[in-house]
């Protein structure tokens, strides 16, 4: 719903707003053309919805002979939202990134390690001078143990960034979630799973991230961004 972004997200989506020189939805669907994915499902809600098929149609734009589109019904979380795209998916593994992350990284290469995983999941963190906004990683050497969903004494600066890769099991956990305390199905809790199977791995990334949630972030997107191509054209 946008909340945090009231009153632009009042008569729109938040992933339709402008980060510096495009709509924020673009950013996402570049990141994964970029490391060579080419069958995207985007899954959205609320009113606004066909304002996605209008602005980005058959995905002609970036390169893509199609873009899938499907429609979250209330405000289910995440995971929620994942579960609708297991028929998308067709029993292979998929790549999730979530609408307002904006990454300097070409994740092609941490793709192509999840690639050459036997099974399981990869996710990518990044250290942030604000954990307790997100998901927080407690690592214990090389391995992840636990995460915790925006902890008040977080226990590393390590933020679960919104970019994830699963193995079919992915679906089978999502359903048997229990709502949380926000009454949503929890992204969060699907991690710790393949914690508990040993099965997570992860990477940290090199340049810089940021979300677009709030008025800050919002700001801080479009500034990273515009820095960035000020520094192409130089």
């Amino acid at each position: 719903m946008g909340s945090r972004l009231r009153p632009l997200t009042k008569i729109t989506n938040k992933h339709l707003l402008p980060i510096y020189d495009r709509p924020m939805i673009y950013y996402p669907i570049e990141t994964l053309c970029k490391a060579g994915i080419r069958d995207i499902m985007i899954v959205t809600g609320g009113n606004s919805a066909g304002d996605f098929l209008r602005l980005l149609g058959n995905g002609s734009e970036f390169g893509l002979k199609d873009i899938y589109y499907t429609y979250q019904e209330g405000e289910g979380g995440i995971a929620d939202a994942l579960k609708l795209c297991e028929h998308f998916a067709e029993g292979q593994r998929i790549v999730v990134i979530l609408g307002d992350n904006i990454v300097q990284d070409d994740i092609g290469p941490y793709v192509r390690k999840f690639e050459q995983q036997d099974s399981g999941a990869r996710i990518l963190l990044k250290q942030v001078d604000d954990p307790e906004r997100f998901g927080v990683a407690e690592l214990d050497g090389e391995r992840i143990v636990n995460i915790v969903e925006k902890p008040a004494t977080p226990k590393s600066r390590y933020a679960v960034t919104g970019i994830y890769m699963y193995d079919r099991r992915v679906f089978d956990f999502a359903r048997k979630l229990k709502p949380s305390d926000r009454g949503e199905l929890e992204i969060t809790d699907v991690n710790n799973q393949y914690i508990k199977e040993g099965d997570l791995h992860y990477d940290v990334l090199d340049g810089w991230w940021t979300d677009a949630g709030t008025f800050e972030s919002l700001y801080r997107a479009s500034s990273l961004v515009a820095g960035e191509n000020t520094g192409r054209r130089s």
